[in-house]
């Protein structure tokens, strides 16, 4: 017996249950291992998890949990535009098992086809200078009419640029979303939102369908963009920029990473020199470049490997590494605070936060990730340093 969609939306309403909590149960579910849906799953979770599922699953009705099922459940059935995403979903996108923590439901808006490419993620700068527009416009018209399809965040700068030239191109963009599929954020995009919707591309969210936009969830967000695709190209970034943060992530997932030179006067150019300059993205200056590096993928393989959880991909995460960690909320103060009293100007290198902290890897990179946007922590090539007091 498998898990429902119903099911699936249960054990992400459960408190305290998070995808980090969950990816070693979808993994070994995955490779037809025990746990045995339902049973098995209760007998593996914490008791405090596993009551309220089987309170779900002996008495629905009674349950806390079903409101929110039941609401996404309508949201789905209102159109055929809309779609709930779940591991053993036909749409399910494989590379996302490969993360840490692979999110357990997907809101989907639009056409489920434009899964079927494989993606590239395209990011950079909100504000482009004229040359950056015009590569992001140029490369992402370029590579979907060779047959890739186009993922990134919809937001304003170098990611609208991207998806609204692939739509006009004829091709697929994904774009993955900060909010729930039924807001329109930035408000500026609302027509680059009905395109996509309606002109073949699709909306992704792991947050339900009415999810106002979160500064908190946009790093949660980068990381399902990246983890979908089979690489990243970075069109234009200062060297202080979240796409640098994409960047990274596409690199601990085991992804290429792409960068397209700028002139060393141009500072929203600074941050792709410097992933050239330290060997962490390949210096592409026409689509053929990234063609070439992406030749080492064969699709069909990867995706009956992805399928059968199978992690051994080199640079991706192992089972090993997805360890359970009940707090899946954003990070706390004291959480903060906590991660930040092992820090010193000194690199701490991940694997002594995680044993000294005692949190997921998934876990812990939200939290350094978080803690970076506000400028409180940096990575170095040692590792992390805390900065300023």
């Amino acid at each position: 017996m498998n898990p429902r969609v119903a099911d699936w939306l249960a054990l992400r309403a459960i408190p305290g249950l998070g995808p980090s909590t969950l990816a070693p149960l979808v993994a070994r579910w995955r490779e037809h291992q025990a746990p045995v849906w339902p049973d098995g799953w209760l007998a593996a979770l914490p008791a405090a998890l596993a009551q309220p599922l089987r309170l779900w699953l002996d008495h629905p009705g009674k349950s806390p949990l079903a409101g929110e099922i039941e609401a996404a459940l309508a949201w789905e059935a209102e159109s055929p535009r809309h779609h709930l995403l779940h591991p053993g979903h036909p749409a399910w996108p494989a590379l996302l098992d490969q993360l840490p923590d692979p999110p357990v439901i997907l809101w989907a808006k639009g056409d489920l086809a434009a899964l079927t490419p494989p993606l590239l993620a395209m990011v950079g700068t909100r504000r482009p200078t004229r040359e950056g527009r015009d590569n992001a416009a140029a490369f992402a018209r370029e590579l979907v009419t060779q047959g890739l399809g186009i993922a990134s965040g919809m937001a304003l700068g170098i990611d609208g640029i991207a998806q609204h030239a692939a739509l006009q191109a004829g091709g697929r963009t994904v774009g993955v979303l900060g909010c729930g599929v039924e807001v329109i954020y930035p408000p500026r995009h609302a027509g680059l939102y009905r395109a996509l919707v309606e002109e073949g591309g699709l909306l992704l969210s792991e947050h339900p369908a009415e999810t106002r936009a979160h500064s908190r969830f946009f790093p949660r967000r980068n990381r399902l963009i990246t983890g979908l695709s089979l690489g990243v190209l970075v069109v234009e970034a200062a060297e202080k920029s979240g796409s640098l943060i994409s960047a990274r992530l596409g690199l601990e997932q085991g992804r290429d990473v792409f960068a397209i030179p700028g002139s060393i006067h141009n500072p929203q150019a600074g941050g792709c020199l410097r992933l050239i300059q330290r060997g962490e993205a390949a210096l592409v200056q026409e689509v053929g470049d990234v063609l070439a590096e992406l030749g080492h993928w064969d699709a069909s393989a990867a995706t009956a490997a992805d399928r059968t959880g199978n992690t051994s991909t080199p640079g991706l995460a192992t089972p090993e590494e997805r360890q359970s960690s009940l707090n899946e909320l954003p990070v706390d103060q004291s959480q903060a605070s906590s991660l930040l009293a092992h820090l010193s100007d000194a690199p701490t290198p991940v694997d002594l936060l995680v044993e000294a902290t005692g949190q997921g890897v998934g876990e812990l990179q939200l939290a350094l990730l978080e803690l970076e946007l506000e400028g409180r922590v940096a990575q170095t090539s040692g590792g992390w340093v805390r900065r300023g007091r």
